[in-house]
């Protein structure tokens, strides 16, 4: 570690595990976009298979990485694979660990801040993070200043009158808060969540090294979708837009990118519906190996709706990486997405849950290149302009810099 930098504390959940893990890495990449201004120390859940402790490195650039035991290995299935809220819904007996989880994220969290007297804390999710932090505000007399983000699922999912009193418990003991949306900050604004004012501040995308257009030109083709295979994703939708789109396309083809729990129902509704010959499920990849892909396909589709959970998109970022990449999007009209997608200037929008108007979005791109040319060439720059890294990382660095010179 940098002896003259000050020290950051990250808590997360989600959080690359090993080598070539699938799991979501922009908690990862912000980290190193910080590491350029603080000693950048992450504290997240141990799972099995994963080291207890290890250094990340990227460009020059490291960050510590400490993983808490909250249980024996086997039963450290609170995280990871679809997120928390995800495995809960699916095995509420589940919620038997969560206080194990807590407490343990809460005193190694004290033990690190012992031992390197962090000057700031950034909470990923308002829960469990927040909470934790939230909890070692009441335990702890000198706790350094805490900034905490939501990204979505752990503001819209937790619903009720209950979670909306934790919510606001948690976010009004933060000094700042971030959202990854406008939509999100109007939410929370809604509901007097949060009374500080709520900076939106997205994460980003490596849109100046890995997610950038390829030389296929005229050779892309196909339809793509990414993300996890949940409710709130809306491929039924997809695949029921494929269905009306077959007899005046017959060899469009759409390829899934990413696994979940509705992966075999989908996958039978492509047979159902007469596509499956023409839908390709490919499973989990690499963030390495997803700008190929993207670069391949004419259209990048995110059929996105609101889950009967009340779960939704936080911001979509999936539609940057395709704009990066020099892919036309079409994507569902919810609040958040319109932060990535502009209708008619960046993509189009199609309104959710219904498969017919995504299938005449779909083929305006399919019908006119002009079009699809402008949308994508516009959608690139509007992403370079909004959701780079090196962008987004001055912003958060900003942020932290204040809260430590505001508590001095």
């Amino acid at each position: 570690m940098h002896s003259n930098r000050p020290r950051l504390l990250v808590l997360a959940s989600t959080f690359p595990r090993w080598e070539g893990d699938t799991e979501p890495r922009f908690v990862e990449t912000l980290c190193y976009e910080l590491a350029d201004s603080f000693n950048v120390v992450a504290l997240v859940p141990h799972c099995k298979g994963a080291l207890r402790r290890e250094t990340f490195a990227s460009k020059g650039r490291s960050i510590e990485v400490r993983r808490f035991r909250y249980c024996p290995a086997a039963l450290e299935t609170l995280a990871y694979d679809g997120g928390m809220l995800f495995h809960v819904r699916r095995n509420p007996l589940l919620l038997l660990v969560l206080p194990f989880f807590l407490l343990a994220q809460v005193l190694v969290a004290i033990r690190l801040h012992r031992e390197y007297e962090f000057d700031a804390v950034h909470a990923h999710w308002i829960v469990p993070q927040g909470f934790v932090t939230a909890i070692l505000r009441v335990l702890t007399r000198r706790f350094p200043p805490v900034l905490v983000t939501s990204h979505g699922g752990d503001l819209y999912a937790l619903r009720g009158p209950v979670f909306e009193r934790l919510k606001r418990w948690i976010l009004t003991r933060a000094d700042a808060v971030t959202v990854v949306s406008h939509a999100m900050r109007d939410y929370c604004e809604e509901r007097n969540l949060a009374p500080k004012k709520i900076v939106v501040q997205s994460m980003g995308v490596d849109l100046d090294g890995k997610f950038i257009p390829g030389d296929n030109g005229n050779a892309r083709a196909g339809l793509i979708f990414v993300g996890r295979l949940v409710e709130k994703k809306g491929v039924e939708y997809l695949i029921e837009a494929m269905a009306i789109l077959r007899p005046k396309y017959p060899q469009l083809n759409l390829v899934v990118i990413g696994d979940g729990p509705l992966r075999e129902s989908l996958a039978a509704l492509a047979q159902t519906r007469g596509v499956s010959d023409r839908v390709r499920f490919i499973g989990s990849l690499r963030n390495e190996e997803l700008p190929g892909y993207l670069r391949a396909a004419a259209i990048s589709v995110m059929p996105s709706v609101v889950a009967a959970s009340g779960d939704q998109e936080g911001l979509g970022l999936v539609a940057v990486e395709a704009q990066g990449c020099g892919c036309a999007v079409v994507a569902s009209d919810l609040p958040a997405v319109r932060d990535t997608v502009i209708d008619g200037q960046t993509g189009l929008m199609a309104r959710p849950a219904d498969a017919a108007d995504l299938a005449d979005k779909i083929a305006m791109l399919l019908d006119d290149d002009a079009l699809r040319s402008t949308l994508t060439i516009s959608g690139r720059n509007h992403a370079l302009e909004n959701f780079n890294w090196t962008s987004v990382g001055s912003v958060y660095t900003r942020i932290i810099r204040d809260l430590i010179a505001d508590s001095s």
